[in-house]
């Protein structure tokens, strides 16, 4: 499936505003019901409230009885001069997952912003997590712009939090139709891998900086390791996060994410150059 295919939502499915305090309080409830009834960061519907009212977006995917399914939350703001979206949350009730209702919330997402003349949306996603990265990156198109250890904290009260917060920042673009990237097996022939589950990875004086790619692996399922050696996913976790900081921070951008039939997913890093030019080995 190619990344301008869009899944239909499932039958009677509605998108739209949240509306009434109800609506709001149930978008807490969400919010807790996905990260923990401790999660510190939760969003109170006061300012789910304030925020359609003020550019934001607080949406959701409504079942034809009127149950929420989903919600997405954003905040509008200026950066650098131009009206940005920071995409804050994105929730999804376990049992409907997989039915393609994240990706239509982001989308309608992009909708409302495209009118109220935004040129990009931003948000951030666990670089581990290779589901989000399938859809963030293969589906809808978004570029990383940045790595950041511990975004928000290593105290944050979710159970879905266990290594921390290290994060990749993206940026969707609203006015022009977005690219995916690639995810041919293929672009990683050849490439040197600097993390894994048994790798080390890269330590500061590791990979000088003539490497032309490097690839780091991540998890195919992030979820199930954790659950089944946590010492396995911290190491993996670890070396991860020296090759992003490493690379990310001199000048490298992620160029694709392959997905193999057989193994762990992989981000392929090449250094900065103009889009299309070929930076493989």
């Amino acid at each position: 499936m190619s990344g301008d295919e869009r899944r239909p939502l499932p039958s009677g499915v509605v998108l739209r505003d949240l509306s009434g305090q109800a609506e709001l309080e149930a978008a807490v409830r969400l919010q807790e019901e996905t990260w923990g009834a401790g999660f510190h960061e939760r969003v109170p519907a006061s300012i789910l409230l304030v925020a359609q009212k003020t550019g934001g977006l607080a949406a959701g995917a409504f079942a034809p009885g009127g149950e929420l399914l989903g919600f997405v939350f954003g905040i509008t703001g200026v950066r650098a001069g131009r009206l940005v979206h920071w995409s804050d949350m994105l929730a999804v009730r376990p049992e409907h997952r997989g039915r393609g209702l994240g990706e239509a919330l982001k989308r309608h997402q992009r909708e409302r912003c495209r009118t109220i003349g935004a040129e990009t949306i931003l948000w951030t996603f666990d670089p581990m997590v290779a589901r989000n990265a399938r859809l963030n990156l293969l589906r809808l198109g978004a570029r990383v712009d940045e790595f950041v250890v511990d975004m928000y904290g290593t105290r944050t009260g979710s159970p879905l939090h266990p290594l921390g917060t290290d994060r990749f920042v993206v940026s969707w673009p609203v006015r022009l139709e977005p690219v995916p990237l690639p995810s041919d097996p293929a672009l990683l022939d050849g490439v040197r891998r600097l993390a894994g589950a048994a790798d080390p990875g890269l330590e500061s004086e590791d990979a000088p900086p003539s490497a032309r790619a490097v690839a780091v692996p991540v998890p195919s399922d992030l979820d199930a390791l954790l659950a089944g050696d946590p010492e396995r996913a911290r190491r993996w976790h670890a070396s991860v996060r020296r090759a992003l900081a490493h690379f990310l921070g001199r000048g490298f951008c992620v160029r694709a994410f392959v997905c193999p039939h057989e193994g762990d997913p992989a981000y392929l890093l090449t250094p900065s150059g103009p889009p299309g030019q070929d930076t493989r080995p």
